[in-house]
This record gives C-alpha cells, structure tokens and sequence, in this order.
C-alpha cells in the first residue's frame, strides 16, 4: 500500500491527488496527449542527413528542456521539504479567533520547508548559518504561513537593510567566492558598520548554526504579531517550534567533514527517517504580551534583533506538528512552495514590526519572478484548501477557468458577487489599532541598544558553547583580508564580552580591546542548548567489525540499540559477511572508504582485523579519534580494546568499556541519548 494511504489523510492530500501522475507502466506520449513510437532518434532526411524542422517531438522535447529551470531564491535557496499535520492541545478562543487553533484535537495539514539563508541551491546543508523554518498551514479560512528561522532574532530592524545585509554576505561580487559562508571581508564590513548585528551575530557564532538535524533545530517567528480574539481584544505574540527530540547541533571540524562525505546530510536524514517511519515532531509554543504591558521591559518588543527572554515571558504550547509524509516531486513542491508572511487568518495580524513591515511586501514581489507572474497561488502545493474566490483574472499560468462576463466589484450583473463577508461571517478585519506621528525616516531610541541582549546571550552560555563562540570567531574573522575589518571585529564585540574578543584578538593576530563589555549581567538559562531535551531516539551508531570480532556480547547490545530507537551500521574494511568469533556473522553494509565517522552518532568497537592489518588499525584508529575528538559516544566490547587503545581515544565521558559492567547495553543508550559529552578531556 502506498504510505499516503495508510491512515487518515488529510484535505491536502484529497486535494494533491488530482494533479499527481504515475508514469510506470504507461505508454509514452507528447505534452498533447498523443502517442509516440520512437524517443531515440530525431526525424532527419535519410540515416546520415539534416534533422527536418517538422521534428515537433524534438522540438518540444527540447524546448521543455531548455526552459525547465526557473530562478533559484535569492535567498533560503536550498531547502528540503516534507508534509505533516499541526494538531491543537487546547482552545486559544482566549487569544485568537484563528480557526485553526479554536478547538482542542483539531488537525490541520501543513507543509514545512527547512533552509538554509546564504549559499545557492547547489550548496552544502551544513554552512555555519541560520536556517530556515517556514511552515504552511492549509486551514479551512485559508493558507497560513508561519516563516521562521532556528534563531529568534534578525541582522537588522528594518526591512531597507535587508538587500544591503544580503550583497555582504553573499559571494563577493568580483569573484563570486566564497560559497554559503559569512568567512570574508565584506560580511563583517557590514557588521561593524551596522552594529545592531550584534545579537544576531553571537548567535551565529553559537553551535546552533550547525543544527545536527533539522529535526533537532527550534524554530522562531522572529516578529511580533498579533493575536486577536473574538471581541476584538489584541495581545502581541512571537512563535516558537520545539523540536521534541530536543536542539543539538555540529562541531565546527565535524560540519566541514560531514559536509565533505555528504553535503546533502540534513535533507537526508530528513527523507529517511520520515521513510522509516521516524516521524519528527515539534511543539508549537507562544509568547503572549498584553498591550498593557508594551513597555513594560527593557528592551523593545517590536525590535527583530532581541529575543523575548522565556524566563520574563513564558512559553505557552498550544500544539503539536508530525512531519509524516516525504514530498513525491522536489521541484513540484518544495522548489514551487511560496511562502509569506502576509498570508494570515482572522485572529493573527501585524504590530508595527519594521522588519515585518518590510517582509510583507518583499515575499509576495519575489515571487513574481520566480514562479512566472502572480497566479502562483494556483501551484497546487499553494492552493488553499478551502475555496477561493473575487474578480482577479488572467496572467501567466493561469488555471482557474472562471465564469460569467462579470470581472469587478462593485456590480449588479452577478448581483454583486463575490460578495465581502462580514466579520461574523469569517471576514478578515484588521486590528484597529490607533495610529499617528509624522512622516519620517527615524527609529524609536528603544530600538538603540544593540549590546545588552548580546551579553545576556553570552551570560547565558554554556563553557562549550562559549568555547565553541571563541573559535568561530576565529575562524571567521581569520579569513577576513582586511585588518582594519579584523580590529574592528574585536574592538565591536569586546562591547558583548571583553574576554571574548581578548582570546580571539590573540588568535586573528589584532590588538587586544582596550574597552570593557556593556554593565549587563541578566541571563536567560533557556537560550543555552546544554538545558535540551536529550534521547536517544533516531541516533545512528557505527558499529566497527574485522575478521575474529568480538561477537559474544553484540546481541545483547543490538537488543538494547534497537529496543531505545537507535539504528546501526556494520563498517569493515568490505562489504558483506563479516565473521567473528563463537559463529557469529555481521552484515557489513558500509566500508571506511563508503562512510565516515561524522555521519554517526557514536561509534562501537567491537574488535577484529582486516586482509592488510595495518590499514584495518589505521582506518579504524580514524573513526575512533574523530568520534572522540568530537565528544560522541564510544562503546568498546572486550575484543575491541587493542583498537581502542592504538587511537587517542582515552576512557572517561562517552567512552562506555564493556569489561567488568553487566549494564554495558544500557549504558550505551544511555550515553547515545547524551549525544555530546563536552567535559571529555583531552
């Protein structure tokens, strides 16, 4: 059976399925329909002559080709996508008239598309950048678009920024290099210009612009929206998705190797675990403020580079989103997909946001362009659920085949239709909120400190994750050309913490700040990742095996893996049987030239030795040091500890010796769940 049809399926998938196609099996015919008896060879004049101009298959075979690429994004630009089903925990009537959220067990289908911000399409999915979070929801008073980030706050306050902030960080122009990083002079020439990057930056700097999955990534609606109930009553809002399996993330050294073995990592741990059935989930949670308490905090709440602290301003959860469902066409789907963040429903508006102002018109302009004019709407995996329907016409693309002579508003020909619906009647009404100033080109001095929330991130962090900062800094400020961009660098972000840039002043070889950091000592313990949820579902873990392995206590351990959710791979030196000791057979379904140790979780030793000995203790001896190099989980069975002892790999945190423990299988669960274990020495 196919998977789409196993269990209820939603008004999404009813609808997807009359423009589905399955073309197995089916006679091969032109775009018109007709039949065609050969596809190998063109029309010519004679076996060696002229191919003729009446070659109509060529021809449209040819042109479709040809035109078969549209505009990549300018931006997010690699993505990957997957269906799924938001369910409600309770009824927001309180907050929101929003449908969707009116009823506690109401499901609606959504379609959410993962990105990342700076490379192009053809790009790695693991650069150190912020991600992409955009999710539709197809509900019964229209398509809602919820487009966040895995990061809660932006560059820039103002929506005019946006193009100047992207030519920074993009290639630079002369040359085009380099590809999907910020690592080059004009990036950080922009941010010690426009210093309200500060916050922004310190979070890209953090471990989580290097998100292990998507699947383990937050997401954020970065702006300030409103919900509004029934009565009229409005309350500011920012969104949040939770992933379930908690928020973890790449080492530095780690992303650039995995990016070299698979540069397609993330999309495909996405595709595969939704195929076996691992179907991610995420909670979506809301901060609410009351009007009343606008300026209530020290920071502005309408300003995108700060964060709502959760400790001031609690989470809600109000739901759960299943990702269950793989996309059966990239191009059809995740690359036609068109998001904005003006496609709301009654019950959620704007606040005066500018970052937000400034996106409500540039997504909808963006995809003129790409999509071929403005009925993109009509893309099937655009079109609402619901019906719709008002006096627009024509255009490119267009597959709406309306009736009637009657094309405006307002008319008596079709008796006034379509009709506007009344606020009862489930019409969209704006917040009438009371507005007045003069015309002018100035920002609100609430919106002028750019360092505090950028030293309570820092406050915040973890040793790793400041460790982690000290490093990225250093790397990326250390390919920047321009030694004044490098001082300035330092002399800017000594402002968060003097210690900070002191450490990587000695690395970048600039003079060390001769400023203190901001007098700002607030944290915020929920933006640290070493307070996340921790399983050990889904974790992937190596398992090493040579000739004469140690096989005796394996069963039990895969037992255990299997029984927790972690799924295992048998490396050798070659594929197949692999045989070990007492009778005991391993599958080997990767070699150490097939796979690579940062594609795993965790590795297990179980023992054994190859044709050509030496190159099975090298090999396996580059496994064992990169998984401990980068604080994974490092089980060793009793045949494998003369592996283990030939790499660098030394007993402590992570490193669970089977020798003298009956719990050997439990206590590797356990230490998968962990995933890192950033107090290893070295």
């Amino acid at each position: 059976m196919d998977k789409r049809q196993q269990g209820k399926r939603t008004s999404k998938d009813l609808q997807l399925d009359q423009f589905r196609t399955d073309d197995r099996n089916k006679k091969l015919t032109t775009n018109q329909g007709l039949k065609m008896a050969e596809d190998e060879h063109s029309l010519t004049a004679g076996e060696r002559g002229p191919t003729l101009m009446e070659d109509f298959h060529f021809r449209e075979k040819m042109t479709h080709f040809d035109h078969e690429r549209i505009p990549e994004r300018v931006v997010h630009a690699r993505g990957f996508a997957a269906h799924g089903e938001f369910e409600a925990y309770q009824s927001m009537e309180k907050y929101t008239k929003a449908g969707f959220l009116s009823e506690k067990g109401k499901k609606t289908p959504v379609f959410v598309r993962f990105s990342t911000v700076v490379g192009q399409k053809g790009s790695t999915d693991i650069p150190r950048d912020v991600r992409g979070f955009a999710t539709k929801f197809y509900t019964d008073e229209g398509n809602y678009d919820l487009v966040s980030n895995n990061m809660p706050i932006f560059f820039i306050q103002d929506g005019i920024k946006f193009p100047d902030l992207v030519h920074s960080i993009k290639p630079e122009p002369h040359n085009e290099i380099p590809q999907a990083t910020g690592a080059h002079d004009t990036f950080w020439d922009f941010v010690i210009n426009n210093q309200e990057t500060a916050n922004q930056v310190m979070w890209l700097m953090s471990p989580r612009a290097l998100p292990r999955s998507f699947r383990m990534m937050e997401g954020f609606s970065i702006n300030t929206f409103r919900f509004v109930n029934a009565e009229g009553k409005s309350r500011f809002v920012r969104f949040k998705w939770i992933p379930v399996l908690g928020l973890h993330s790449f080492e530095w050294d780690e992303a650039q190797k995995v990016s070299g073995n698979d540069p397609d990592f993330n999309r495909r741990d996405l595709w595969m675990n939704i195929e076996m059935g691992n179907y991610p989930e995420f909670e979506l949670g809301v901060q609410i403020i009351e009007e009343k308490d606008e300026f209530k905090f020290d920071f502005d709440i309408l300003d995108a580079t700060k964060f709502w602290p959760e400790e001031e301003i609690p989470v809600k959860v109000i739901g759960k989103m299943t990702l269950n469902r793989n996309v059966d066409n990239y191009f059809s789907e995740t690359e036609q997909v068109a998001f904005h963040p003006g496609h709301v429903v009654p019950g959620i508006d704007f606040s005066n946001d500018p970052l937000l102002q400034g996106r409500l018109f540039s997504y909808t302009d963006t995809q003129l362009i790409r999509l071929g004019g403005p009925n993109f709407h009509e893309i099937p995996i655009n079109r609402p659920v619901c019906p719709f329907h008002n006096n627009q016409r024509d255009g490119y693309n267009r597959q709406t085949i309306n009736v009637g002579k009657v094309a405006y508003n307002k008319n008596s020909l079709a008796d006034g239709t379509p009709a506007p619906a009344s606020e009862e009647e489930g019409g969209y009404v704006h917040y009438q909120e009371k507005v007045e100033g003069r015309k002018v080109r100035a920002r609100s001095e609430s919106f002028k400190d750019h360092f505090s929330q950028a030293r309570m991130f820092w406050n915040s962090l973890a040793d790793f994750e400041k460790n982690h900062i000290i490093e990225a800094f250093s790397f990326e400020v250390g390919k920047v050309n321009s030694q004044e961009i490098r001082q300035g660098v330092v002399d800017m972000f000594a402002k968060v913490d003097q210690g900070l840039m002191t450490a990587v002043a000695k690395k970048i070889n600039a003079n060390p700040p001769k400023e203190s950091h901001v007098k700002y000592n607030k944290k915020s313990p929920a933006v640290s990742m070493s307070n996340t949820v921790r399983k050990p579902q889904t974790r992937r873990a190596g398992i090493i095996v040579g000739e004469g392995f140690d096989g005796n206590s394996l069963g039990d351990v895969l037992d255990k893996l299997k029984e927790a959710g972690i799924t295992a791979d048998f490396i050798s030196e070659r594929q197949g049987t692999i045989k070990g000791q007492d009778g005991y057979k391993a599958e080997a379904n990767h070699t150490f030239t097939t796979t690579h140790a940062v594609l795993y979780d965790g590795i297990i030793i179980a023992g054994g030795t190859g044709e050509n000995t030496a190159k099975f203790k090298r090999d396996a001896s580059e496994f064992i040091n990169d998984t401990f190099k980068h604080y994974k989980t490092i089980g060793v069975t009793a045949g494998g500890n003369d592996l283990f002892a030939q790499s660098m790999a030394k007993e402590g945190p992570g490193v669970i010796m089977e020798s003298g423990r009956r719990d050997f299988g439990h206590a590797l669960v356990d230490s998968f769940a962990q995933y890192k274990h950033h107090d290893r020495k070295f």
